[in-house]
C-alpha cells in the first residue's frame, strides 16, 4: 500500500497511516523483536516504518539479544565470516543471511597509525578504522547490507536512497548482486568519480537539482506517491534497519583491540546516524559482556562549510538550526541532519565535543594520513584527522589515551579536493643529467 506523508514538528517526514509490509506473513529478522521509539519508548511490529505514529520520534530496533557465557559468545563470533556476517546475533537479519548474495562487507583494517600519532603528538596509542576497503570502498556498504535483507523481508522489489555519493554507489553494488532494480537520487552537482561509481552498476542513477536535503525531501514524497509502491528506500522508510550495520563498526574495532573499548573514537557526522550507532553498538557489547564497562568519549567532526552539530555543541543549544552546505566534504555535506540533537546529547554525555575544520585544512589532513600512514581518504577522513588535530591543539582530545580516528571512505572518489595541489614533483629529460639537475638524485 501506498504511505501518506505529512510533516512532523521537527520538520521530518512521517507515515501518517499504517505502513504494511509488502510481503505477507511472519518477518524473519534474527534477533530483532519490534520497532521502538527513541523519545517515548512506544513499540511497533516490524515493518517498512521510521517514526513514530504517537510522537513523531525516530524509530530504531529492538532486539532480544542473546544470552549465557559472554565467552562463548566470542567464541562463535570469532569463528564465523570475515564480513559482518559473523555479528548476525546481534544483527536484524536472519540466521542464514551468510548464504544469501550479499556484498559481505566488513572486517575492514584497524591501522595502527604510530607516524601519525608522533606527528600529532598522541602517545596513548592512535589507530585509523579504515573503511576504505569495503566493496564499493565506503562504510555504506555495511548500511545496505543491512537494508537488503529488510528489503527481502518485507518483499520489495526497488532499492532506492537520496545520497550524497557513496550510498548511491553501495546501493547499486548491492541490488546487482542481490538481484533487485535499483533507482537511487543525488544532487546534481556531485564529484565526477562518485557519480561514474553509482552509475556503472547498471541501476537508474537521477541527478535532483539543489542540495541532500532537496533530495531527502524529494524521496519522502515519492514514497507517499503510488509511484513509490513496492520500492524500499534504504535511509528513509527501511532506515531502522539500515542503521544497525554502523553498529558493526564498534563490534570491529573492539574486536580488533582485543575484545576492549578504546578510550575515545573520532567519527565524522552527516547525517549523525553513524555516530549514534557506533555508540548503540558499545553500550550493547557492554550489556552482553563481551567487553569491560569503562568511560569512553566520543567526538563528533564536521567540516566547517556543513557543520551544524558542531555550531550547536559549542553555542550549547539542544537544537540542530539547519544551513546550507558549502564544503568540498559533500559526502558530509547534510545541512539539517535527522540524528544531530542525539549527537549532541552522546558527545556530552561521554565527555567528548563535536568540532569542525575548514576545506584547507581538510585537505592537509588527507595528505598528511597519506604521507604518514599510506591511506589515502576522501574528504570525510580528511575531516576527521583535522578535527583530531584540532582537538588535541585545544586540549579536549588526551593524547595519552588510545584514540580510533574513521576513515569512512575512498580519496579515489574525491580526487578533485587534493587534485590542484598534488602531482608530479618534477618533470625531465629522460636523462641522469636531467635527474641530477632537477635536484632529485640525493
Amino acid at each position: 500500500m501506498a504511505v501518506q506523508v505529512t510533516e512532523s514538528p521537527k520538520g521530518t517526514a512521517v507515515p501518517t497511516a499504517p505502513v504494511t509490509p509488502a510481503a505477507s506473513g511472519p518477518v524473519d529478522l534474527g534477533p530483532a523483536a519490534a520497532l521502538s521509539c527513541r523519545e517515548c519508548g512506544q513499540r511497533f511490529d516490524l515493518g517498512p516504518i521510521f517514526a513514530c505514529a504517537e510522537c513523531f520520534g525516530p524509530l530504531e530496533v529492538a532486539y532480544d539479544l542473546p544470552t549465557g557465557d559472554p565467552h562463548a559468545l566470542r567464541q562463535r563470533i570469532e569463528a564465523g565470516p570475515n564480513n559482518i556476517w559473523r555479528y548476525a546475533p546481534l544483527l536484524p537479519v536472519p540466521a542464514d543471511v551468510a548464504a544469501k548474495p550479499n556484498l559481505n562487507p566488513g572486517l575492514t583494517k584497524l591501522v595502527q597509525a604510530d607516524r601519525l600519532a608522533r606527528e600529532l603528538g598522541v602517545t596513548g596509542g592512535l589507530y585509523v578504522k579504515d573503511d576504505s576497503g569495503n566493496p564499493t570502498h565506503s562504510f555504506k556498504d555495511r548500511v545496505v547490507a543491512i537494508a537488503v535483507e529488510a528489503a527481502r523481508a518485507f518483499g520489495f522489489t526497488t532499492l532506492s536512497c537520496s545520497s550524497t555519493g557513496n550510498l548511491a554507489g553501495a546501493v547499486g553494488a548491492a541490488a546487482a548482486r542481490a538481484g533487485f532494480r535499483s533507482c537511487v537520487f543525488i544532487p546534481h552537482d556531485l564529484e565526477a568519480g562518485k557519480v561514474v561509481m553509482a552509475a556503472v552498476y547498471g541501476g537508474e542513477l537521477v541527478g535532483i537539482e539543489g542540495t541532500y536535503d532537496d533530495v531527502n525531501r524529494f524521496c519522502s514524497e515519492l514514497i507517499g506517491d503510488p509511484l513509490g509502491e513496492g520500492w524500499g528506500f534504504v535511509n528513509v522508510n527501511l532506515r531502522p534497519y539500515y542503521g544497525e550495520g554502523s553498529k558493526t563498526l564498534a563490534y570491529e574495532i573492539c574486536e580488533q583491540l582485543g575484545w576492549e573499548i578504546p578510550d575515545q573514537i573520532v567519527i565524522p557526522v552527516a547525517s549523525g546516524s553513524q555516530l549514534t550507532k557506533i555508540d548503540k553498538g558499545l553500550k550493547e557489547l557492554i550489556k552482553l559482556g563481551l567487553v569491560e564497562d569503562k568511560p569512553y568519549k566520543i567526538f563528533g567532526a564536521q567540516a566547517e562549510g556543513c557543520s551544524p552539530v558542531s555550531r550547536a555543541f559549542k553555542d550549547g543549544h539542544d537544537v540542530v538550526r539547519p544551513v546550507k552546505p558549502d564544503t568540498i566534504a559533500k559526502s558530509l555535506a547534510i545541512g539539517n541532519p535527522a540524528d544531530g540533537p542525539y549527537v549532541l546529547d552522546i558527545a556530552r554525555r561521554t565527555g567528548g565535543a563535536v568540532e569542525d575544520v575548514n576545506d584547507e585544512q581538510v585537505v592537509e589532513a588527507i595528505k598528511l594520513l597519506a604521507r604518514t600512514e599510506g591511506i589515502f581518504a576522501e574528504t570525510a577522513g580528511g575531516v576527521t584527522v583535522g578535527v583530531t588535530r584540532k582537538l588535541i591543539e585545544s586540549g579536549q582530545l588526551d593524547p595519552t589515551l588510545t584514540t580510533v580516528v574513521l576513515n569512512t571512505g575512498d580519496g579515489l572518489k574525491t580526487l578533485d579536493a587534493v587534485a590542484p595541489t598534488t602531482g608530479p614533483t618534477a618533470t625531465i629529460k629522460p636523462s641522469i643529467d636531467a635527474f641530477r639537475a632537477a635536484g632529485l638524485a640525493s
